[in-house]
């Protein structure tokens, strides 16, 4: 071919190429659009959460329990998305930093999961399993504890409440440090491994337990920063606020609802039958000022009970205070009385039920352990691999 002929086919050949070329082109950009939006979409769907909180076993719970704790678990399990693990323990390790009765705590924990399954969770839907049948809380704490800083730990407060509220003084001041044990010292780094055996991304406790998370946080953190991997082992777990009503003793509204105060006509228990319920209301703390205002400050025994029946009708407390202004003491009462009936009768009876069916409360015991540790061994492989135990 001589050589103008091939420059006179050139253009048509450079044309063909740049069709090519062009084709291309249109091809890669709608391949990069198409990754863009499914990245976008990939980045704009949620990602699954891990929800983690636990409970002790020490006695049945009392209405502040389930209107506080309890019932938001089974919120949390109505509300979450199909792709969400939910893992609820029973946590036997940290009823062990004060004294127990080992029959006490033993039928306890047993009485637990039956209350538990009784409020409504379901153990298809969620993990519901004894802190003590997974070892990875235990071990995870000791590798924890060794990154805590004492500095932390002396600055966290819950220790003293909880030493305060086991012997009934008044307030942190009398309690009497001599009696705090290592266990009760370091029980926010257990509550740490807790949480983050399962990298758990949102834990539902009460605003007491704020510092904790915090302290979990701060954990995670250390931890991820100390042993790098590539990428960080642990998220930061959420604290998740919920709408939960903080019931105070019925014979000192100063302070909350508690199983041990040595009152029983200071707490409802699930337990309770219709009349000691009455009873109970009945004989609450209030004030001899006419109609009905709702002031925690100077009313607290009449804000008390106007907070437990807007947390079990589902009103707003200040509405029903307009609606109680001009009504009396004993209206009030009886009107909490039979709200706080209709909320625990069915929960009340199918606890009974189950209480006894200690075949399948050890089978659902069983399953809930056999998927915590599924779960958390991954992690406690990984943390072994990072730490340099393998």
């Amino acid at each position: 071919m001589s050589l103008l002929h091939q420059l006179r086919r050139a253009p048509s050949a450079l044309s063909s190429t740049c069709r090519v070329s062009h084709s291309g082109k249109r091809v890669a950009r709608a391949l990069s659009s198409n990754a863009t939006s499914a990245n976008a979409t990939a980045e704009s769907r949620p990602r699954p959460r891990v929800v983690f909180s636990g409970i002790q076993p020490t006695g049945i719970p009392h209405l502040g329990n389930l209107l506080g704790a309890l019932l938001n678990w089974v919120k949390l399990q109505r509300d979450a998305a199909p792709e969400d693990q939910l893992i609820y323990s029973i946590v036997g390790w940290h009823a062990l930093t004060l004294p127990q009765d080992p029959k006490a705590l033993s039928a306890a924990r047993s009485d637990m999961l039956a209350v538990l399954l009784a409020v409504g969770l379901d153990p298809k839907r969620s993990i519901i399993f004894h802190q003590d049948e997974n070892l990875h809380h235990a071990e995870l704490a000791w590798i924890l504890n060794c990154i805590t800083p004492m500095g932390k730990l002396k600055r966290m407060t819950t220790w003293k409440s909880r030493l305060a509220a086991s012997r009934n003084a008044r307030d942190d001041s009398e309690v009497d440090e001599s009696l705090l044990n290592a266990g009760l010292f370091t029980y926010p780094v257990l509550q740490a491994a807790d949480i983050l055996a399962y990298r758990a991304t949102h834990v539902p406790v009460g605003e007491d337990q704020q510092q904790h998370i915090e302290l979990c946080r701060d954990l995670a953190e250390s931890f991820n920063r100390t042993y790098k991997g590539r990428r960080p082992l642990f998220p930061l777990p959420q604290h998740v606020i919920t709408s939960s009503c903080r019931v105070l003793s019925l014979k000192d509204p100063s302070s909350k609802m508690s199983k041990s105060s040595p009152d029983l006509n200071s707490r409802i228990l699930l337990t309770d039958t219709t009349a000691q319920v009455r009873s109970k209301i009945r004989g609450a703390v209030t004030d001899s000022t006419l109609g009905i205002t709702y002031d925690p400050a100077a009313r607290p025994g009449a804000a008390n009970l106007l907070s437990i029946l807007a947390a079990c009708t589902g009103e707003e407390v200040t509405m029903l205070a307009e609606r109680y202004a001009d009504k009396g003491h004993g209206q009030l009462k009886a009107d909490v009385a039979e709200a706080v009936e209709e909320l625990i009768k069915g929960p009340r009876a199918e606890f009974e039920r189950l209480r006894g069916e200690k075949e399948y409360l050890a089978s659902v015991a069983k399953e809930g352990a056999e998927k915590a540790r599924q779960l958390s061994e991954v992690t406690i492989r990984e943390v072994r691999a990072r730490i340099g135990l393998v």
